[in-house]
């Protein structure tokens, strides 16, 4: 690239402002339940098959068989029914309720029923729920479709909001993952008013303490160690209040003991938390073991920083292609590039490494030791040191795009949105 080029680039400017709050509502998890499945058509199938292998449906347990209404009608003649029940049929007006009569006589108390149908009529599905089907979908669907229906099925509707999970993790140690995870949250809390809670799940050396100048006596290392205590009130003894819409579950950063927990505990201390705010940053070590793969695969939203090197480019193509194969239903991760651009040191190009891994990065920040290093010393937040520069309008245009408050560019404009999600670059 010429001089005049880079110089273009780096005139850089700032992405647009908030929206109005456009963020899909967060689909809770289902429970513990068997689901049975009979189809007419394998491409039914097929997508409900992909919505048992999604996140959310990962307790449940889901058998799909091929038939329709009158297959598990007949199923069932010998054999107890599951929580939840899917069929689909095209049969219409008398013939398909005389055959939902037939399921309903084999039925036991409490198993709930969807049927899938290929008729769009408002008379049909009205006359369905009086006669005490759960729901009605309309076929073809995709797997998103019926994870939706069947989460409505076992939520309380009383039960407060889940809050979002943004999962961050470093391709390799020191790429900055962490620091990022803190700004990020940082700009949702203060720039969003979004009640926001940091969890630093790196509990021998985790920062977050340090980051915000805060040295708590308890932590997340508590409620993992008896989970089955944690409530509303320990919770709020054990969090840091950082400011009005953001609090610290730090961890312990200590030596003294081991820390091995099981997968259970994170899971269920994370529950709770999300039952509490809008939204929850899960700050990941990097290390590679089963509860960090499960919670990595399990956030609504997920974040890798890599350093333009070859090491954390194999490393995060290697995350980000789990992620890719195991989240079909969700978006792709976002990719930070963090310190670009340091002095004489060989450097794979955004460009190369974008096309190597496969998905652009949503950012690009460059090495900035000064800003970085006064900012960690004092135990505070970049856009505290510096509100108006680049770096900080970088965390706020990624902020905005894990929570869904502006739409994302569209693929058409390519172009446009690769050089605006570059945001910063020395000018």
């Amino acid at each position: 690239m010429s001089s005049t080029a880079a110089r273009k680039q780096a005139q850089v400017e700032a992405p647009p402002m908030p929206v109005e709050d456009m963020a899909m509502p967060v689909v809770k998890p289902v429970p513990r339940i068997t689901i049975h499945a009979f189809c007419e058509h394998p491409e039914t199938g097929s997508a409900i098959q992909r919505a048992g292998e999604d996140r959310r449906l990962a307790k449940a347990h889901l058998t799909v068989h091929m038939g329709g209404i009158r297959a598990a009608a007949d199923q069932y003649q010998q054999s107890a029914t599951p929580n939840l029940i899917l069929v689909e049929t095209q049969a219409t007006g008398p013939e398909l309720f005389a055959d939902l009569a037939a399921l309903a006589e084999v039925c036991d108390a409490g198993t709930k029923v969807v049927v899938i149908g290929h008729m769009n009529d408002v008379s049909v599905y009205r006359e369905m729920i009086r006669q005490g089907v759960n729901e009605y979908l309309v076929s073809p669907l995709n797997p998103m479709q019926i994870i939706e229906a069947v989460s409505r099925l076992y939520v309380d509707p009383d039960a407060p909001p889940i809050g979002r999970s943004i999962a961050f993790m470093g391709a390799r140690g020191g790429v900055g993952s962490s620091t990022i995870a803190h700004n990020i949250g940082w700009c949702i809390s203060t720039r969003m008013n979004e009640d926001v809670i940091i969890t630093d799940l790196d509990l021998p050396f985790g920062t977050a303490g340090l980051d915000f100048n805060h040295d708590p006596a308890q932590g997340i290392a508590d409620a993992l160690t008896a989970p089955e205590r944690l409530d509303d009130v320990l919770l709020d003894r054990l969090l840091v209040k950082c400011s009005d819409h953001l609090s610290l579950f730090a961890a312990p950063a200590v030596l003294d003991r081991d820390f091995d927990m099981d997968a259970d505990a994170f899971e269920s201390v994370l529950e709770i938390v999300r039952a509490t705010v809008p939204c929850v940053i899960v700050d990941l070590p990097h290390v590679w073991s089963g509860w960090t793969k499960k919670l990595l695969l399990a956030a609504d939203d997920v974040v890798i920083t890599a350093t333009p090197d070859l090491a954390s480019l194999r490393n995060a193509k290697n995350i980000i292609d789990l992620v890719k194969q195991t989240r079909v239903n969700d978006g792709l991760p976002h990719l930070v590039l963090n310190q670009v651009g340091v002095a004489k040191r060989p450097e794979i190009p955004v460009k190369d490494f974008a096309e190597a891994i496969g998905i652009e990065p949503t950012l690009v920040l460059p090495f900035n030791p000064g800003l970085f290093g006064t900012a960690a010393n004092n135990g505070q937040m970049i856009e505290e040191l510096d509100p108006k520069g680049k770096t900080t309008e970088g965390f706020r245009f990624l902020a905005r795009q894990l929570c869904s408050r502006e739409p994302a560019p569209a693929k058409a404009s390519a172009k446009k949105s690769s050089f605006l999600s570059r945001l910063i670059r020395k000018g």
